[in-house]
């Protein structure tokens, strides 16, 4: 619970939030990468929790996008603090994920379902954008793949940037999620499922894949959750292939900036989708 950086920072403004709306801490405090949540009981009774978490590239905008979805497949908004991207958002069941559910072919259709819907809200203004995060990425490139010791490495993060070159002209302007994995699915009361914790970006939904794909890697076949995914979706799949390649790419340039190799899972889902 502790490895989140400013942990303790975070508790201290929850007790400021707890007061300044009016909320009961109910339970102990819960955390992920970045965040702190506490389950909170609202001054009417409704039950909540309360995300705490510092603004970044990342989070910036995520209220806006709650806001824009207004609870259609994804937890409902109901107070925020802009000036410290502190968040109180409907309370789901967090101990019933949609990474639980067995059968990893039902868990794709609900996941592309939801995807599909979220996916077909113009994204609002403010929001960062694909065409940029793309133009970043061809800046990258030429250092990144310079410094790789092996040369199916290179070869890989080139042809993945070719892939994204064919549609890089086409970004979007849909409202992302970013990070839809099954683990950022939870159950709720008013729908079966609700989506939590965006990353929002506009741009294409094809972009959208890859951390569904990445998840539960190996299980119920590549290809047979791909295609699953894209038919839901209603995409090309040409098109779904190339910006997956694209987010393969994209991890792969901030893991070798960071000083880790590739990812071998990520690599993996490039070769079935080049064809190799």
């Amino acid at each position: 619970m502790g490895s989140v950086i400013g942990y303790g920072r975070l508790l201290e403004r929850g007790g400021r939030f707890l007061e300044r709306w009016g909320l009961r801490q109910e339970g102990a405090a819960m955390s992920g990468r970045v965040s702190v949540v506490l389950p909170v009981v609202c001054g009417d009774g409704t039950r909540a929790v309360l995300k705490l978490q510092d603004i970044d590239e990342e989070t910036a905008g995520e209220g806006l996008a709650l806001r824009t979805w207004g609870g259609d497949g994804v937890v409902r908004l109901l107070a925020e603090d802009a000036g410290t991207g502190t968040l109180l958002l409907e309370r789901l069941d967090e101990r019933r994920p949609l990474a639980a559910v067995p059968d990893v072919m039902k868990a794709t259709s609900v996941l592309a379902e939801l995807l599909a819907r979220i996916t077909a809200v113009p994204a609002p203004a403010g929001l960062r954008r694909l065409d940029a995060m793309v133009d970043g990425m061809f800046e990258r490139l030429p250092p990144v793949v310079a410094s790789l010791a092996r040369d199916e490495d290179r070869r890989l993060l080139m042809d993945c940037a070719a892939a994204v070159r064919e549609v890089a002209g086409e970004p979007g302007d849909r409202l992302l999620h970013w990070d839809l994995h099954f683990g950022n699915v939870l159950a709720a009361d008013r729908e079966p499922w609700l989506v939590i914790d965006p990353k929002p970006l506009a741009g294409d939904p094809c972009f959208e894949l890859l951390p569904a794909l990445r998840n539960r890697f190996g299980q119920g076949g590549l290809e047979r959750r791909f295609d699953l995914m894209t038919e839901t979706l209603g995409v090309d799949r040409e098109r779904a292939r190339a910006w997956t390649l694209g987010r393969v790419l994209q991890d792969s340039l901030w893991r070798v900036e960071e000083g880790a190799g590739l990812d071998r899972e990520q690599v993996a889902i490039a070769l079935v989708l080049l064809g190799r």
